[in-house]
């Protein structure tokens, strides 16, 4: 089991020069599809695979969650991939900031405009001690409707309140 430490943003606008840094296509399927925010998750990141178990160490504290990762091949990802699961689609840059790597997770297919950036932390006195960047709206840690389980099977429709509430506009053209 790995803990991760991470806080979650919502983006006000894209670094400029996003597009000269690495990015990958990501496809994640949600199970169980009867569960609001599954914890189960089958993924593949380029032409790599797995499935991960994501889930909160506090119910009332999203920044920390055990995570269990197991490698898949291609050909048992593509046996599970037809599972009756939630599906999400986006692009995800790795975009140095500071001592920090941002994943900007551009969203696709029924949320283009949405984006969110992610930060890992080693310790948790790093994640406390973070300074939201200029280029993040709000964070959203702790907000239920950000979280990748939860979106899963939606569309940006089904959230815009929730964005509304903090005045994002969709990012676009990218």
């Amino acid at each position: 089991m790995e803990i991760e430490l991470e806080k979650t943003y919502l983006l006000k606008y894209l670094p400029g020069d996003i597009k000269e840094k690495p990015s990958i296509e990501i496809f994640d399927i949600y199970i169980p599809k009867s569960v609001d925010h599954p914890h189960l998750r089958i993924r593949k990141r380029g032409e790599i695979c797995e499935i991960t178990k994501k889930e909160p160490l506090n119910e009332n504290d999203s920044s920390e969650q055990s995570e269990h990762t197991i490698g898949l091949t291609e050909e048992e990802f593509s046996a599970l991939k037809d599972v009756d699961g939630k599906k999400l689609h986006k692009i995800r840059y790795k975009y140095p900031y500071g001592e920090n790597v941002a994943e900007i997770d551009v969203y696709r297919d029924d949320f283009e405009g949405l984006v969110f950036v992610d930060f890992e932390f080693k310790t948790r006195e790093e994640k406390d001690a973070f300074v939201m960047p200029d280029f993040c709206l709000a964070e959203t840690t702790q907000e239920k409707f950000c979280a990748a389980g939860w979106l899963a099977g939606k569309n940006y429709s089904d959230i815009e309140l929730f964005l509304n509430n903090y005045g994002y506009k969709k990012i676009m053209n990218i």
